[in-house]
């Protein structure tokens, strides 16, 4: 799962012993998945566990791991090398912004998979994007288009034509596609 190694543990350690009222440090990665995939450290406090969370005991301290973040956090390092400056924490999570996708996987992760290796290509020669807001109960993908889609034309015709069909064929769990883009904003519109 995630390495942390001495040295990081070290540094953390260090760093919670100044804090009253933290447990240990949570680790979890906002946007997983997507281009925008940052992973995250934080101190973790009573209201910070979540009821899914993994917890792990390390030597010095607790670390409690984001539940949905897993499997965007498999083979990430955190570590900790000084230099002149005092000394830097890092964290490579190879598989932040792409995970591995298998017919086991999530039904967001597979549809985020899909936007991000198949769709967004595509779009990014009109300065256009899609991402996923949610998945509904009835397997509907909501969707939302940004940059040049946003507002554009024939943004029904990508989404009927390109996105929806290229999901549902690769993903045939999902019920449907639906936007949630407000295309009255045309500033950025490609057509």
């Amino acid at each position: 799962m995630v390495t942390i190694t001495e040295s990081a543990q070290d540094y953390l350690a260090e760093l919670l012993s100044k804090q009253e009222d933290a447990l240990g440090v949570r680790i979890f990665i906002n946007q997983p998945g997507t281009p925008r995939a940052e992973t995250c450290i934080a101190y973790c406090r009573k209201d910070d566990v979540h009821e899914d969370d993994q917890q792990e005991e390390l030597p010095k301290f607790k670390v409690w791991y984001e539940v949905k973040s897993l499997p965007f956090l498999e083979d990430a390092l955190v570590d900790y090398a000084k230099d002149r400056m005092g000394g830097q924490l890092t964290i490579k999570a190879p598989n932040a912004k792409l995970p591995r996708v298998d017919d086991n996987s999530s039904l967001e992760d597979r549809v985020n998979y899909v936007l991000y290796n198949e769709v967004n290509p595509a779009l990014a020669a009109h300065g256009g994007e899609v991402s996923l807001v949610e998945i509904t109960e009835k397997s509907v993908a909501i969707l939302q288009f940004g940059g040049g889609c946003q507002g554009c034309s024939a943004v029904d015709q990508t989404l009927k034509g390109g996105v929806e069909k290229t999901l549902l064929e690769q993903i045939p769990q999902l019920t449907g596609v639906a936007d949630t883009t407000d295309h009255s904003d045309t500033s950025q519109a490609y057509y």
